[in-house]
C-alpha cells in the first residue's frame, strides 16, 4: 500500500505542482497587467485634466497678476470632482494656497515633482508614497505661467491609490479563486485517472506476489487492452512457463529419485552383508564402510527429494498422533551423537526439569526435522567442534534449540536460507532443500522454525511447536 500511495503522491505532486506553478505565474502576470493598466489609466486621466486646466488658464493671460492668481484659487475651490481627486494650487515657493478639500490644515506637500515642474515649467508626474503620510499616491503637477513667462504656481492633481489597489487585489483574489477551481478539477480528474491505473496495478502486484511465493500457473484477469493489459499478459505467460518448468522439474526429480532408490537399496544391503563377514582384510573393510556411509547419505538425499516433490505437489501428509516429543528428540540426539563422535564433534544435550507434555504430531516427520537440523549443524558448523541441543516448555509452546559454534550465516543470507535450492556461500555438500522441507513440516504442525546468528558465534535454530492444536 505504501508503494501505491507513493505512486499516487508522485503523480499528483507532479501534475498539480506543474498546474499550480503555471497558474501562479499566470495570476501574477494577470495581476501585473491589470495593475499597470489601471495605474497607467489613472495617470493618463490626471495628465489630461492637467493639460485641460493649462489650456483653460490660457484665457487669463491678458489679466493682471492678482486677477490671474485669484482665478487659480477660485478654480481650485470650485473643482467638481473633489470626491475622488484633490486639486491643489501651490505657489512658486512650494506652499499650498488652496485645496478642493477646503482649508489645508497640514504641511505643504514635499513631493519631488512640484519643484521639478516649477524649475522646468513642464508638467511632471509623481507615483510613489506621500513622504508625510506614507500613503501611496499619484500626483500630476502642471505649472501655471504668467504672460511674462513667470510661474505663478502649480496646479497639482493628486489621488490616493487605495481604491485602485483594492481593485487590483480583488482581481488577484478572483484569479486565485479561478486557479483553485482549476486545480480542484485537475486534482479530481488526476485522482480518478490514477485510480484507473492503480486498481488493476494493485491487483497485478498481489497476484504477482502470490506467483513469486509459489503459486505458479496463476493467471491475472484484466479488462484493459493497454500497457497494463500487456503487463498482465506477460506475467501470465511467465507464470504459465514457470508452472510448466516446475512441473517438469518435479516429475524429473520424482522419477530420478525412484530410479535411484532401487540400486541404492541394493548397494546398502550388499555393503551391510559384506561388512558382516569377519574375514575381510582391513583395507576392504574400510572401503566397504565408505560405500555404506555414502550410500546412506545418497539415500537421505533421495528421501529429501521425494519429500520435496510431495511438498510441491501438496501430497505431503502427516500421520498425527499424541506423542512424547521429548523422548523423540532425546532419542534422535542420542543416536546422532554417536555418529558425530566419529567426526570429533561433541553433541551436548541440556536436560531440564520442565514437564514437557505429549503433543499431537507426526513422530517420524519430527524426527526427520531434528535429524536434518543436527546434520546441518554438523556440516556447516562442524569447525566449532561442538553442538548444543535443548528442549524447554515456554508458555503454550514446546521450544527446541540447536546451536552450532561454526562461522554462522551471513546476515544478507539469513532471509533466504529456508528457500528451496538455496545454499548461499556455504561449500558444504547438500541439495539445498532440507531446510525448505523442514520448514514445511513445522508449518504443517502450526509451528515456527527460525534461524539466527547466536551471540558469540555460530547459528541458532529454534523450533516452536504448539502444545495444543
Amino acid at each position: 500500500m505504501k508503494k501505491e500511495y507513493g505512486l499516487r503522491r508522485r503523480w499528483l505532486l507532479n501534475t498539480v505542482g506543474v498546474v499550480c506553478t503555471l497558474g501562479l505565474v499566470c495570476v501574477f502576470v494577470v495581476t501585473m497587467v491589470f495593475s499597470a493598466y489601471y495605474y497607467s489609466g489613472m495617470t493618463s486621466d490626471l495628465e489630461y485634466r492637467a493639460q485641460t486646466t493649462a489650456a483653460f488658464f490660457d484665457d487669463y493671460l491678458n489679466q493682471n497678476y492678482v486677477e490671474y492668481y485669484n482665478a487659480c484659487v477660485n478654480y481650485v475651490k470650485d473643482f467638481e470632482h473633489k470626491n475622488t481627486i484633490e486639486l491643489q494650487f501651490i505657489d512658486a515657493q512650494g506652499r499650498i494656497v488652496a485645496s478642493s478639500y477646503g482649508m489645508w490644515p497640514g504641511e505643504s506637500p514635499a513631493t519631488s515633482e512640484i519643484q521639478l515642474a516649477i524649475s522646468t515649467r513642464k508638467m511632471q508626474t509623481y507615483d510613489d508614497r506621500e513622504p508625510t503620510t506614507g500613503e501611496r499616491i499619484i500626483a500630476v503637477s502642471c505649472p501655471v505661467l504668467y504672460s511674462n513667462g513667470d510661474v505663478i504656481g502649480v496646479m497639482r492633481y493628486v489621488t490616493s491609490t487605495r481604491l485602485l489597489d483594492m481593485q487590483i487585489l480583488k482581481i488577484g483574489g478572483f484569479s486565485l479563486a479561478v486557479l483553485a477551481v482549476i486545480v480542484a478539477i485537475v486534482l479530481f480528474s488526476s485522482n480518478y485517472y490514477i485510480r484507473t491505473i492503480l486498481a488493476p496495478l494493485n491487483a497485478i502486484i498481489k497476484k504477482a506476489k502470490r506467483i513469486t511465493s509459489g503459486s505458479y500457473g496463476m493467471q491475472i484477469q484484466t479488462k484493459y487492452d493497454d500497457e497494463i493489459g500487456e503487463l498482465a499478459q506477460t506475467i501470465n505467460e511467465m507464470s504459465a512457463q514457470i508452472s510448466q518448468n516446475e512441473k517438469s522439474q518435479r516429475e524429473f526429480i520424482s522419477s530420478l529419485s525412484h530410479e535411484l532408490r532401487t540400486p541404492l537399496t541394493a548397494i546398502a544391503g550388499w555393503s551391510e552383508t559384506i561388512l558382516a563377514d569377519d574375514t575381510l582384510d582391513p583395507e576392504t573393510e574400510r572401503g566397504m564402510k565408505i560405500i555404506s556411509r555414502e550410500t546412506k547419505r545418497l539415500t537421505e538425499m533421495v528421501v529429501e527429494l521425494l519429500d520435496f516433490t510431495r511438498m510441491q505437489d501438496g501430497r505431503m501428509t502427516l500421520n498425527m498422533q499424541e506423542a512424547d516429543i521429548r523422548a523423540e528428540f532425546e532419542d534422535t540426539v542420542y543416536m546422532y551423537s554417536n555418529r558425530l563422535t566419529q567426526d570429533d564433534i561433541v553433541l551436548e544435550y541440556f536436560d531440564n526439569d520442565d514437564d514437557i507434555p505429549e503433543i499431537m504430531c507426526d513422530p517420524e516427520r519430527m524426527r526427520q526435522v531434528f535429524l536434518n537440523i543436527l546434520d546441518n549443524a554438523a556440516k556447516h558448523g562442524g569447525t566449532g567442534q561442538r553442538i548444543e541441543a535443548s528442549m524447554t516448555l515456554e508458555g503454550e509452546y514446546v521450544v527446541v534449540r540447536i546451536r552450532d559454534f561454526g562461522p554462522g550465516i551471513p546476515e544478507d543470507e539469513l532471509p533466504l536460507v529456508k528457500k528451496k535450492f538455496y545454499k548461499g556461500s556455504s561449500r558444504a555438500r547438500g541439495t539445498g532443500i532440507g531446510l525448505a522441507v523442514c520448514d514445511e513440516i513445522v508449518e504443517m504442525h502450526h509451528g515456527i522454525l527460525t534461524l539466527e546468528n547466536a551471540q558469540g558465534g555460530g547459528t541458532l535454530v529454534t523450533i516452536s511447536l504448539p502444545v495444543s492444536q
